[in-house]
């Protein structure tokens, strides 16, 4: 049996207590690079909309905190495009002092020397708002971050698990 034949059950023994956070990570560090794109991809979006997991605007701010520059530009420009034209100015201008957070992000593209302007915070209030106007963007962020496993690595271990489960459901 190969590694992601065993990812169920890391995930149970996860669950029951028996698997410690390192032996998941150690297993998710083995499984991301080994697996096509599109299969993690799949994984993070069942991660993203599952009930057992935090919500998604709340699972896309901790790991824009923990993006570099670039990555933080990429999921934001992913978020507006959800948002459409103006959408983020129009939400922002109403929610006390963000007005100004929305002018830098009604030039079409964010930089990443603007996104690094943008508090996780606020990034949180747009998928919100994004996955309410686009459900799409939670498969279009777990596109993204498919493209960067390690930070996916900060979603935390029991996220990580499910994601692995699933991925390990998919293969039968």
């Amino acid at each position: 049996m190969g590694l992601l034949d065993n990812l169920g059950n890391l995930a149970r023994e996860l669950a029951s207590g028996n698997a410690s956070e390192a032996d998941v990570h150690s297993a998710y560090d083995q499984v991301a690079h080994t697996v096509p794109q599109g299969t993690l991809a799949d994984g993070i979006s069942h991660v993203f909309q599952s009930e057992e997991t935090p919500p998604f605007p709340q699972m896309v701010g901790g790991l824009y905190e923990r993006s570099n520059p670039d990555q933080k530009a990429g999921l934001l420009n992913q978020i507006l495009g959800a948002l459409g034209p103006g959408g983020a100015a129009q939400l922002l201008s109403g929610i006390g002092g963000l007005a100004g957070l929305g002018r830098i992000l009604t030039g079409g593209s964010v930089t990443p020397a603007q996104a690094e302007q943008i508090p996780p915070e606020t990034v949180e209030v747009l998928a919100q708002h994004a996955a309410k106007k686009d459900p799409t963007i939670m498969d279009k962020a777990a596109g993204f971050y498919a493209q960067h496993p390690t930070l996916i690595k900060a979603i935390g271990a029991g996220a990580l698990a499910l994601l692995m489960s699933r991925m390990s459901a998919r293969r039968r």
